[in-house]
């Protein structure tokens, strides 16, 4: 093989390589967009069903549990979906919600006898 044959093949490597990032670059692209266009659907559900209270409520649980808002946000979207809310959520309700949700914390007493 000639320098020549070399540098071709150098060459043809590093354009499929290119080819190769901007492929993985545009499906991630494509990805996140899908992810903001679902949160914004989400969102745009939570105003419709919520009132402002139990939103703020919402956003507070989120900067501190964001994982278990998220599971929230996609019970009250499946509730709303399935026409099983028949008024909008109030403050109240999602405590009450927000109560059967989260696993009762066992106490244990330890007593030195």
């Amino acid at each position: 093989m000639g320098d020549d044959e070399l540098a071709e093949i150098r060459r043809q490597r590093m354009m499929q390589m290119q080819q190769q990032m901007q492929q993985q670059q545009m499906a991630e692209q494509e990805q996140l967009q899908r992810q903001q266009q679902m949160q914004a659907q989400i969102q745009s559900v939570l105003m419709q069903v919520m009132e402002p209270e139990a939103r703020e409520r919402l956003n507070t649980i989120r900067l501190t549990k964001p994982d278990f808002a998220s599971a929230v946000e996609q019970q009250i979207v499946s509730l709303a979906q399935s026409g099983r809310l028949r008024q909008k959520i109030t403050d109240e309700q999602l405590k009450n919600l927000l109560a059967q949700i989260v696993p009762q914390k066992k106490e244990f007493n330890i007593r030195r006898v």
